[in-house]
């Protein structure tokens, strides 16, 4: 759905995969200005560790509500965090099939990013252009701004103090260029992940396993 707002050809995932290469990346320092607050993102994210869920794979938690991505290395340090525009429609589901309409029949509620659990898988499209894929199905992303029409004022959305106009995409998570380049591509582009998206509507035990809510339960 987000991918295909480029207008371009994707490529099959298989086919287009970035092979792993070495991982010195993940043990880079953590970017103090980028640390998060004590807040329920980052609670949530004890509880990705505590219960391994991640399989000790680099991972990163979308708080919808704050318009915000953290990437974790595998054993939970910061490797950064940055505001994301959102699906224009505020809503925890996809609307199933959405991914394989054209452009034009997509309408504004359905224009949502899903809350849940995605394993993720770098990709790139066929104009080669990198971004991570989380539920390709749905044609849903992780991936760099891109050009768009001027009254979307997308670069402003992101730069913006609030997180109320951060809601503009198709339903992909995106973030800024240098954002992408520096600290995506080296972690998530290059090997498999997860990305947890945290519900804006339902209660977290609505959409995660037990498990991953102890880090919410332990303060």
């Amino acid at each position: 759905m987000c991918a295909l707002a480029s207008g371009l050809m994707l490529a099959w995932p298989a086919m287009s995969r970035v092979m792993p290469t070495q991982e010195g990346v993940l043990h880079a320092a953590p970017r103090p200005a980028d640390a998060p607050a004590q807040d329920e993102a980052q609670r949530f994210a004890r509880g990705v560790l505590e219960s391994n869920d991640h399989r000790q794979r680099p991972f990163a938690v979308v708080d919808k509500k704050q318009a915000r991505l953290v990437l974790y290395a595998p054993d939970g340090r910061v490797l950064g965090a940055a505001p994301v525009l959102l699906g224009l429609q505020p809503g925890d589901h996809a609307v199933p099939g959405v991914g394989r309409k054209p452009l034009s029949a997509i309408r504004p509620d359905e224009r949502t990013t899903p809350a849940g659990r995605f394993e993720t898988e770098p990709g790139r499209n066929l104009a080669g252009e990198l971004l991570v894929w989380f539920d390709y199905a749905e044609g849903l992303a992780l991936h760099r701004l891109r050009p768009a029409p001027a009254r979307e004022r997308r670069a402003g959305r992101l730069a913006s103090a609030t997180p109320a106009d951060n809601r503009i995409s198709l339903g992909c998570v995106v973030v800024d260029p240098a954002f992408y380049t520096s600290v995506v591509q080296p972690v998530l582009g290059r090997r498999r992940g997860v990305i947890y998206v945290l519900p804006e509507h339902q209660p977290l035990a609505a959409v995660f396993e037990r498990q991953l809510l102890a880090g919410l339960d332990s303060d």
